[in-house]
């Protein structure tokens, strides 16, 4: 008798799950796409997705500090570059942007911060613009990713 009951449950069909739309799949385009720390290989973040990783860098207690470099600086490249040798990991050449003012040391209110990305983005609309978290403990990035793509970038193919 018991074998007839956990025969039983082997054998149910499980139930069906729409399928996704197909809009809802991505081809990654290889060509001239370049990637920008985490998240980049996603459409813009919205303001709320923004606010959102911003809470979470005051909640973890990271400093909190805004960059921005123009389109044809914002990556490694052997055309933007003079070196030695090629691109490789650990060679950090314009991986250093222009900071926006200095990090904000002790910042509790998401607000500020969304208030310093909000001028910066408004005094370069034309730079690739990133917020990167330090963890001053470990002195360590922790966390970044782009709140502004230029509106003229072609560097991320949609």
């Amino acid at each position: 008798m018991m074998l007839k009951s956990s025969m039983a449950s082997a054998t149910r069909k499980a139930t069906p799950v729409a399928a996704p739309r197909a809009s809802a799949f991505k081809v990654w385009q290889p060509v001239n796409n370049k990637q920008y720390e985490t998240f980049s290989y996603l459409p813009a973040l919205t303001s709320e997705q923004i606010a959102r990783q911003v809470d979470y860098v005051i909640r973890n207690g990271y400093t909190p500090c805004l960059e921005f470099a123009d389109a044809a600086y914002s990556f490694v490249s052997n055309e933007n570059t003079v070196r030695f040798s090629g691109v490789s990991a650990n060679y950090y050449d314009n991986r250093y942007w222009t900071m926006w003012k200095l990090p904000m040391f002790g910042c509790t209110d998401a607000a500020q911060v969304l208030k310093e990305v909000a001028l910066c983005t408004r005094a370069f609309p034309n730079a690739y613009v990133r917020l990167v978290a330090f963890d001053n403990t470990k002195q360590v990035q922790c966390m970044g990713f782009l709140v502004q793509r230029p509106a003229n970038g072609k560097e991320y193919c949609q």
